[in-house]
């Protein structure tokens, strides 16, 4: 079977001495991982460099059931980067997003919201120009809910500790390790409220900023099996403090 479709590259790794094995999640068939081979050869006239994480490619490829490993016929570039491969904060937070994305979407299941929101968000984060250092909070906040997973916004004065177990708003702090205090679930409740235009409004130190992260990460591996350490989270809080 021929598959036209938009794809989003999560991972790519280098396969023989000229071939590379991309993930890829595509708008139609889920996450497929693709074998492109000759592509790092000098006499290739494409080029490796279009399946840097989070790429957004339109691509035509020849899927046969039963096969863990599919072949790319052709691919291109759908929606040029203007900013995120030449800003340093973009880049750093496209990467981490790739990991985790890469952890998350494991389904083979076609989901068009989900896929047309990375899309939307990224496109969205490379004409960012304020609130950039934001980005990353706000997509995993709110993809979560794509996910099967997204948090209660309940917070008032009477629920104002969040609960990373329930996912909830609640009167008291939860009796478990590592949960958020109230000034910290105060800040979630205004990440849920915020809007993506809205990134510059949310102002807090870089300190804050990873402690918040931690808090999201911590929430993620409660509620997705396997979801493990991001190697690539140490690059962040580099770049945040």
């Amino acid at each position: 079977m021929i598959l036209k479709t938009s794809a989003i590259v999560l991972h790519q790794l280098k396969y023989s001495e000229t071939s590379i094995i991309a993930t890829l999640y595509t708008k139609h068939s889920g996450r497929q991982s693709y074998i492109i081979n000759g592509i790092r050869s000098s006499k290739s006239k494409t080029k490796v460099g279009l399946f840097q994480p989070l790429f957004q490619l339109e691509i035509e490829a020849n899927h046969k059931a039963g096969r863990d490993l599919q072949r790319l016929n052709e691919f291109r570039i759908s929606t040029p980067y203007q900013s995120i491969p030449f800003n340093v904060i973009k880049n750093s937070i496209t990467l981490f997003l790739a990991e985790v994305l890469y952890k998350v979407l494991q389904s083979e299941d076609t989901e068009e919201n989900l896929f047309d929101f990375v899309c939307h968000s990224l496109q969205y984060f490379d004409s960012l120009e304020k609130g950039l250092a934001n980005f990353h909070l706000w997509f995993l906040i709110n993809i979560a809910g794509y996910l099967g997973f997204q948090p209660q916004n309940n917070y008032n004065l009477a629920t104002s500790y969040f609960n990373l177990k329930s996912g909830s708003f609640e009167s008291s702090k939860p009796p478990y390790p590592n949960m958020p205090d109230q000034d910290d679930s105060e800040l979630i409740a205004q990440l849920l409220s915020i809007k993506i235009h809205e990134l510059d409004k949310f102002q807090i130190s870089g300190t804050k900023r990873t402690i918040l992260l931690e808090h999201i990460l911590e929430y993620y591996s409660i509620h997705f099996d396997g979801f493990t350490n991001i190697n690539s989270l140490h690059i962040l809080n580099e770049i945040f403090h």
